[in-house]
């Protein structure tokens, strides 16, 4: 079991943590611009994509439950169903956010609060990264679909070439040719494009007898795409949820000035890097537990929900110890802006503390896609984030201020992970 789990997250990690990477390389380019409303407008804009793109995530996670459990009952026809139903639900999905780019923007950026001169770059790095919409989505799918098959390695090839591409043009359209913000979207639409390239060549040279299309009305089967969009709705819904989390976080931030915006939006990076990290062991449960779940496997399964444990509660153990010990060489690595750094400081304990409120939530994540428990997911999100992380930001924010918002933050993880026990004790008697 501990092969099969490091075989799956260790590329998973190798491809998720490419992510913040290139998130940590976008910002510390911005945070070493003479002005740090740059961090600012990529935060922003970032906000808006996050609420974009992660919410079709069910792309991947739906693709991933679905397959894995097609690929456990050896159902050919079915993994190439899936495949062709996800991708061109993602491709019309891309192309329907660039026809309603502007009004998007109008309701993104009304919701979001910030100076008039990060604003106006947030809004130029957006309707230059909205163009890279399909081949966004398109990738989800494929990546769901690749781990389903129990393969992880076409999803971190792909993740590294795009994210190469988008660091080498980082720098080339920031400092060669002087585009600030903008260059950093550009970077990203031509990465993204260059990614869906490959993830069709994977599938057309390694797993060729599911490149053919299969009969259109095999792949409009009633039956079949009801369930498909039932439990996609779900994780759709759960999803918007959890980032409604993040554009609260960024948005009360701002409000606090623009300060206290850049430096949360710095701080918030080490979540993301834990976060990426520990979606590895998150990502081999999806595999693994939807192959047991459709191998009809009970044993299996409970082997592989006590080995994912294990992992994810020593990941944790060890990016505490990290953030602890490294905590100011990250903050210089991020920005050379004392003021920030200084500033950054007051919140070190919430930072360090992350990763343990965290990692079972991650790994509860995982297993429930893995067994497609789509309507689980979303209660729990809704009760830690209505019962919990809003209210403990509101009663403590006149008193704590920022730290509120890093207390609610923690608090929020926590209460995912308790209540997603919970729900497991009784959905994994009936299995």
């Amino acid at each position: 079991m501990n092969r099969q789990i490091l075989r799956l997250a260790i590329p998973n990690i190798i491809t998720n943590i490419t992510v913040p990477l290139l998130g940590l390389v976008d910002m510390a380019l911005m945070g070493h611009l003479p002005n740090p409303i740059f961090i600012g407008a990529i935060a922003l804009g970032s906000v808006v994509f996050n609420l974009v793109y992660t919410g079709f995530g069910f792309l991947r996670m739906g693709t991933t439950g679905f397959t894995s459990q097609l690929f456990g009952a050896n159902d050919k026809q079915g993994l190439n169903l899936i495949l062709w139903r996800s991708v061109l639900t993602a491709g019309a999905i891309g192309l329907l956010l660039i026809l309603l780019q502007k009004p998007i923007e109008f309701a993104a950026f009304s919701i979001l609060d910030s100076s008039n001169d990060v604003l106006v770059l947030a809004k130029e790095y957006y309707f230059i990264r909205i163009w890279a919409a399909p081949a966004t989505l398109g990738l989800y799918a494929f990546y769901g679909w690749f781990l389903g098959m129990q393969n992880a390695r076409p999803p971190m090839i792909i993740a590294i070439t795009v994210n190469v591409i988008n660091i080498l043009l980082d720098f080339i359209f920031v400092y060669a040719l002087d585009y600030n913000s903008a260059g950093v979207a550009f970077a990203s639409v031509i990465a993204q494009y260059s990614g869906l390239v490959l993830a069709i060549l994977f599938v057309i040279f390694k797993y060729t007898e599911y490149a053919k299309a299969p009969a259109l009305k095999l792949i409009m089967q009633a039956a079949e795409l009801k369930r498909f969009f039932k439990v996609n709705t779900d994780i759709f819904f759960r999803t918007i949820a959890l980032m409604l989390s993040f554009t609260f976080f960024t948005y009360t931030s701002a409000n606090m000035g623009d300060k206290v915006l850049a430096v949360n939006s710095l701080l918030i990076q080490f979540f993301f890097i834990f976060s990426y990290f520990a979606d590895g062991f998150a990502f081999a449960g999806e595999a693994l537990s939807g192959k047991a779940y459709g191998a009809d496997n009970n044993k299996m399964l409970s082997k592989t929900i006590k080995y994912l444990f294990f992992w994810g509660g020593i990941s944790a153990l060890a990016f505490s110890i990290l953030y602890f010990s490294a905590y100011n060489i990250i903050l210089k690595f991020l920005t050379d802006n004392n003021e920030l750094i200084v500033l950054a400081r007051e919140f070190n304990w919430w930072v360090v503390l992350l990763p343990i409120t965290t990692f079972a939530a991650f790994i509860w994540d995982g297993i429930f896609i893995g067994l497609t428990a789509s309507r689980q997911m979303l209660i729990v999100m809704l009760i830690a984030i209505f019962g919990f992380y809003f209210p403990a930001y509101y009663l403590s924010s006149n008193l704590l201020e920022n730290h509120s918002l890093w207390f609610a933050m923690n608090l929020f993880m926590a209460a995912r992970s308790l209540f997603m026990w919970i729900y497991s004790k009784k959905m994994l008697k009936n299995i």
